[in-house]
């Protein structure tokens, strides 16, 4: 039966109210964008550079875009809303193609299965990248995860993407390590999760105490891997074994 005049489908208002708002959004990315440009040509001017100059022209531009990548984990969640771009032109922001485009990513997309394995998973050897929130300066290394399912495993690509998540914001080495292991409970709920990181800080190589080959690792272990030490002595040995 053909809808009555003036009637608007529940899916029509919804995807009206979830394209208001994805513009909100963009038009808040624009101004931080901008906002953020600004300080950059600050900051390259009151260290004694000429923003005018031919090299710098787009730098602060640039840098912005750069600090909005490698921040962007503040933009993802474990489990929640999706924002969708449906056909949005360039009246949103000025750089949208028409294209639908996602911009909050639900990163576990309904990647959690039911299965009744119950021995130890591990995605070892995740390469990680992140920025020490004391300097602004690099910190990156690799990130080892074991978890001891109860019922539900996970997709294993979504592993890495939780430690993307996670790193993609300014952090501390321990906080991160943390997260990911909390994330891991929150997304499956498993008798344990291990969570090993081995990173290099710039902070210590390029500034400071200058020590070029210091390593700086953290753990968490929750559940049966801090409670048994003969599953956590399994995971370090995995882990280490070459």
């Amino acid at each position: 039966m053909p809808a009555e005049s003036g009637f608007v489908s529940s899916d029509s208002a919804s995807e009206e109210a979830c394209d208001h708002k994805a513009i909100t959004e963009l038009k808040k990315e624009k101004s931080h964008l901008e906002n953020m440009a600004s300080a950059y040509s600050s900051i390259i001017s009151h260290v004694g550079e000429d923003v005018n100059r031919q090299g710098l022209l787009k730098t602060p531009e640039r840098a912005a875009k750069a600090m909005l990548f490698f921040t962007k984990g503040y933009d993802q969640q474990l489990d929640g809303e999706v924002l969708l771009v449906h056909e949005l032109r360039s009246q949103a922001a000025g750089h949208l193609s028409g294209e639908k485009e996602f911009l909050v990513t639900d990163i576990l997309n309904e990647a959690v299965f039911d299965e009744d394995h119950d021995e130890m998973v591990i995605v070892r050897d995740i390469e990680m990248f992140s920025l020490c929130e004391h300097h602004l300066v690099p910190f990156n290394g690799k990130v080892h995860i074991g978890y001891l399912p109860n019922k539900k495993v996970l997709g294993l690509s979504k592993l890495a993407r939780i430690v993307e998540m996670f790193s993609r914001r300014l952090q501390v080495q321990e906080r991160l390590t943390k997260q990911i292991a909390t994330a891991m409970v929150q997304a499956v709920q498993p008798a344990g999760v291990a969570v090993v990181i081995e990173a290099s800080h710039m902070c210590m190589v390029m500034r400071g105490v200058q020590k070029i080959n210091a390593t700086t690792s953290t753990s968490c272990m929750l559940g049966v891997f801090r409670d048994d030490p003969k599953t956590r002595e399994e995971f370090l040995n995995l882990i280490n074994k070459k």
